[in-house]
């Protein structure tokens, strides 16, 4: 488990690209999920076109042992409430000082307005073939996916409070 305060490093490995580790300061664990704080690990700026994520954004990251995504609620450096990213992935796998998730390529983006919902990276998942190669795992990934855009229309409060 992690503990509260602790420095922790989050590793995302991903199917078709180089994956991405950052620092991150853990935040709680209740043995199944477990929460980090971490900011913008990426370039000065990315325009994703929906958003824009830039130095000085926080991130709040949400992972579970049993569920089959992962989800970010990003703040900027003022403290507005951008939006949740939310990604598709095998169930995490929590250290003492480290959570590793792999990416299954399937996203979800809900602006901190609730006025945008976008399914994001279908052709990525599509194109790492995945669906071909391993129809179970892929056949969890659309679940959760589906599981995130529900949670997304009704309110994700409850599902990061617990």
């Amino acid at each position: 488990m992690l503990t509260p305060g602790s420095e922790v490093e989050v590793t995302l490995v991903k199917q078709q690209r180089p994956g991405l580790s950052y620092p991150a300061v853990a935040l709680r664990d209740d043995g199944n999920h477990a929460v980090v704080r971490a900011p913008w690990a990426g370039p000065p700026e990315r325009d994703a076109g929906y958003v824009r994520f830039e130095r000085g954004d926080v991130w709040t990251e949400h992972f579970w042992r049993d569920r089959w995504f992962s989800v970010k609620e990003i703040h900027a450096g003022d403290g507005r409430l951008k939006g949740w990213y939310c990604d598709v992935a095998r169930p995490a796998r929590v250290d003492p000082d480290r959570v590793t998730v792999h990416d299954l390529d399937l996203d979800l983006w809900l602006s901190g307005d609730r006025q945008t919902l976008l399914r994001l990276d279908e052709d990525e998942f599509l194109a790492s073939g995945l669906p071909e190669r391993d129809p179970e795992t892929a056949a969890r990934a659309r679940a959760a996916l589906d599981e995130l855009e529900t949670l997304a229309r009704t309110g994700l409060g409850a599902l990061l409070a617990a």
